[in-house]
């Protein structure tokens, strides 16, 4: 069949790849910001901080997923 790879269209491998591997690449990019406040000692209020401000590009994509889920 054209237009596939082993049974898939090129947008539900683009799909798969979005979700399943940003989804990785967030949570790795969660692990680097909780070693980096562990490192520097930064305490509650300091990791907090860290996770506030490095995270929030993470959290508004958490948050588009979320909402195409509702609408659709």
């Amino acid at each position: 069949m054209p237009g596939t790879v082993l049974g898939f269209t090129e947008a539900q491998i683009a799909s798969f790849g979005l979700t399943v591997g940003l989804g990785g690449f967030i949570l790795f990019m969660l692990f680097i910001v909780l070693n980096l406040a562990r490192e520097s000692k930064a305490g509650k209020f300091g990791t907090f901080v860290l996770l506030l401000v490095l995270s929030f590009g993470m959290l508004g994509f958490l948050a588009k997923s979320v909402i195409k889920w509702f609408v659709e």
